[in-house]
Formats: structure tokens, C-alpha cells, sequence
């Protein structure tokens, strides 16, 4: 059955149509009049006997009544004005609710209905409060650690768009991933104007792609931008709902990026033979394909567990121990906070992705075997500054994998006991007897802390800003 609001409206649009007034069609088909107006309001669900018999009176198919568009405008705009009026977001509000008269004004009827569009929206905006954005994180974060980090039918996708344009290995150029874009009705287009809130711009409607100049330091990671550009489009996204769509859809949009450049075939075919010889790097399955070595790592978990029956873990931390993306299906007790987020949360500092910044050589990775309350777990960590400082990359596994990776011989090793707080947080008793209460720092306050986050249909980026970009190249040739 349709929706009882939209069928409700178009038995009332063909009945006004033919002419009938409700005691009039009421006594044709034998429901009552009263009956038949709860019908019309959305009210009664009509039986299938009852709704041919209607039809047949009003002489239109019942796949008339059944369709699921509104009869007119009118229509249409009294059917949202009463499903916003059943929405959460109003219903807290403790109004009552308005139906439209058929005496209310066309103007009138708009503006209502403009009013709770707008209300939606900044209701939606203001679901993206740092505590939901964690909830949703986590959410994503679970539910890849159900599917392994890996998903077959962008896999698919991804193999499909690079076979169009002839690649099969190594390093996709940046030419065809221009071929890429051609493919799809689209043009990479490199500014240096772009809204300082986002990475990269895609109109759609003109074919654009807006990205910084190839001239910039890390430009090879231009490529994985324009490809999550096309991703949106090849994807079919579209405006995101709400703070964990959105992340769905970035998180489909890198995957798909991450897949184009490092394709499944041969990058398995990289991985098992480096597995067989029990020589599994990052580094250089990073260097195989022209990467970062982050966008080898998280490339690895996609395929590590689904194609090597490898269970693993990866970490980003920053400079002071913070996580920045995390990922594990293979026990390692990440901290998490009462939220089950543990972005922002700090990592012991006796794990590898921590002791790997007091090496005075950081140029190649950092092995070592880090006991914890979960087991034993092999770690390779790369250090890297950026902006705004320095951080790490971990890719680790349980000690049993360790044999199929390089660097397992390394002697390094440490003991973690987190999240009990005596093991690396909690202060020294004679420190904390000597200084508790009579000592005082200057905090470092990350102003991140205190800042919700942006407004805007996609989250982090100013409308204002990116409409106003997109129309200062409107002119452009």
C-alpha cells in the first residue's frame, strides 16, 4: 500500500476532479461518508476491495491511486507540511499541529512548509555536535570491523574504472586518472583559490574538478583526491542527511580512491608473494605502487584479513600520543572513551606508535613486540611531520602473524599494561607526594576542544566560502 498520506490526497484530487462530493461517492462505492474522509486525510488504510471499487467509480486505475507522487503542487506542499509536522524535531517542540484548510493561501502554505525546511536543516546540522560525530565514527568504525575493512562492490567498481583506461600495475599516473575523469564527463581543473575549508571542489554541473596546483609538496596525493572527487559521481551520493552519512560517504569515496590506486589483483598478487617469502613491508608495498605510506597501510587492512587471512591493526597518532584514526579486528585494547570512540584518545606510551618518535633516525620503519593484557602484538611504525606536527603510521599484527613480516627479528621490545592508569599515566608516588598541589603549568589548549563543528551541508566546509568559489569560476574558460 502507498503512503496513506499521498494515497489520501490523490483519491481526493480524482474525486474533486469527477465532480463527486464525499456523501456522494461515499454512497456509490458503500462507505460512509465519514469514513471516506478519513481516507482522504491519511487517516484509514482503504482495503484493496475497497480501493477498487473507488477506482472504478472515479474511472482511473488503481495504480492511479497507488502512485507514490502528489496529485498537484498543492498537494504535494500539504503532504510535507504534515509529515514535517510529524517529525521528532517538532514534536518537541510541543506545538500543535496545523492542517491546511482548503481557504489557506497558496503563499501561506509555502511559507509554512520553507519554515520547517529550514528548521530541519539546522536541526540536521545540529546533530553534528563533537559527542554525535564520535557516536557516528564509532559506528562506522564497528561496522567496518565487521566486514574486515574491505567491500567488494566498490572493489568491483574501482577494478572497472581502471581497466577502462588500461591499467593493470604499478603506479597509475596521473594521466590516467585524467583519462579517469574524461570517462565520466569531467575535467581536473588545478586552482589556488580554493575555500580554505575543503581539500577539493566537484561541479557536477559544469564537469569540474577543482584541486590545488600539482606544483605543491605530496602532489602525488593529488590523484587519490581527484579519484574521491569521482567517486561521489560514480556512487551516486548525494547531499549528505545527517554527520554519519556524510562520514559513509567519505569513507566510500577514499576506499574507492585507495582501490584505483592500489587495484585489488595486483596488489594481492604483490602481498601474497611478499607473504610467501615471509618479507611483508609497507614500505614497500608503498613504493610498488607510488603511494603514501598511510595510504598503503589503510590499504593493507582492506585486504590483509579477506585475501591473507591476516587479523591486524592500524593506527595514526599524533605528535603527543593522541590517535587520530584507528582501526583493529585483531583484539589490540584500544583506548575508548564512554562513547566507544577513540579518536583523541591517548595511546600508551610504550607502544610502538609512540616510541618510534624518540629514534634520532626516522627514515625507515620502527619494529617492535609490545606485551599487553590482550596478548603479544608486532608493530612497524614510520614516522612523519605535517601539519600541524609530527605523527606516526602502525600497522601491527597478533605475535603469531609476525613471521610472514620483515623486521620481525627486531629485539625491541616493551610492556604495556593500559588502560590501567599505573602503567604509563598515573604519576610516580614519591613525585606525586613531593609536587601534588604546589606546582602549576601553563596549559596547551588545542582549540579544537572548544569548537563545535562547522556548519554546512557537508560538515567542516563553509557554504558561503564554496558557493562563492564555484561562482568566481563561472566565467572561467
Amino acid at each position: 500500500m502507498a503512503d496513506l498520506t499521498t494515497l489520501g490526497r490523490r483519491v481526493r484530487h480524482f474525486r474533486t476532479a469527477a465532480g463527486l462530493t464525499l456523501d456522494q461517492l461515499g454512497a456509490d462505492v458503500g462507505i460512509a461518508a465519514s469514513q471516506l474522509s478519513l481516507i482522504e486525510n491519511g487517516r484509514r488504510e482503504p482495503r484493496l476491495s475497497q480501493l477498487g471499487e473507488i477506482a472504478a467509480r472515479l474511472d482511473v486505475a488503481v495504480a492511479d491511486l497507488l502512485d507514490e507522487s502528489p496529485p498537484d503542487e498543492r498537494s504535494g506542499l500539504e503532504i510535507e507540511l504534515e509529515r514535517a509536522q510529524k517529525s521528532p524535531a517538532y514534536r518537541e517542540l510541543g506545538l500543535p499541529e496545523l492542517r491546511p484548510s482548503r481557504t489557506m493561501a497558496d503563499d501561506t502554505l509555502q511559507t509554512l512548509v520553507g519554515l520547517h525546511r529550514e528548521l530541519d536543516r539546522r536541526a540536521r546540522q545540529a546533530v553534528a555536535t563533537p559527542e554525535e560525530a564520535r557516536r557516528a565514527n564509532t559506528r562506522q568504525r564497528r561496522w567496518m570491523r565487521e566486514r574486515d575493512n574491505h567491500l567488494p562492490e566498490i572493489e568491483r567498481v574501482a577494478d572497472e574504472a581502471v581497466a577502462a583506461v588500461g591499467h593493470s600495475t604499478g603506479a597509475l599516473t596521473h594521466r590516467s586518472v585524467a583519462e579517469m575523469a574524461e570517462r565520466l564527463g569531467l575535467t581536473i581543473v588545478h586552482v589556488d583559490d580554493l575555500p580554505h575549508s575543503a581539500r577539493s571542489v566537484l561541479d557536477p554541473d559544469r564537469g569540474r574538478i577543482y584541486i590545488p596546483p600539482a606544483s605543491i609538496p605530496g602532489g602525488h596525493g593529488l590523484r587519490s583526491l581527484a579519484l574521491q572527487a569521482m567517486a561521489h559521481v560514480i556512487l551516486e551520493h548525494e547531499a549528505p542527511t545527517d554527520y554519519a552519512d556524510f562520514l559513509r560517504q567519505r569513507l566510500e569515496a577514499s576506499y574507492y580512491a585507495a582501490a584505483c590506486l592500489m587495484p585489488q589483483a595486483p596488489s594481492v598478487e604483490f602481498l601474497q608473494k611478499a607473504k610467501n617469502e615471509r618479507r611483508i613491508a609497507i614500505e614497500d608495498f608503498r613504493d610498488a605502487f607510488g603511494v603514501t605510506h598511510e595510504a598503503a597501510a589503510l590499504r593493507f587492512t582492506n585486504l590483509a584479513t579477506s585475501h591473507l587471512g591476516i587479523r591486524l591493526h592500524f593506527l595514526r597518532v599524533t605528535g603527543d600520543g593522541a590517535v587520530e584514526k584507528a582501526y583493529e579486528n585483531d583484539g589490540l585494547p584500544l583506548p575508548v572513551d564512554v562513547t566507544g570512540s577513540t579518536e583523541g584518545e591517548i595511546v600508551c606510551r610504550y607502544w610502538s606508535a609512540r616510541q618510534a618518535f624518540a629514534r634520532t633516525t626516522r627514515t625507515t620503519e620502527y619494529y617492535q613486540y609490545t606485551d599487553t593484557p590482550a596478548g603479544t602484538f608486532f608493530e612497524a611504525t614510520q614516522t612523519g611531520a605535517g601539519s600541524p606536527g609530527d605523527y606516526s603510521i602502525t600497522l601491527g599484527v597478533p605475535y603469531a602473524e609476525s613471521k610472514w613480516f620483515r623486521g620481525r627479528e627486531t629485539t625491541n621490545r616493551a610492556v604495556s599494561r593500559c588502560p590501567d592508569l599505573s602503567c604509563c599515566r598515573a604519576p610516580d608516588s614519591d613525585h606525586a607526594a613531593r609536587w601534588g598541589g604546589r606546582a602549576w603549568a601553563s596549559a596547551r589548549v588545542h582549540t579544537h576542544t572548544f569548537s563545535p563543528l562547522p556548519h554546512g551541508t557537508y560538515p567542516g566546509v563553509d557554504d558561503r566560502e564554496l558557493y562563492e568559489f564555484l561562482a568566481s569560476h563561472v566565467d572561467d574558460d
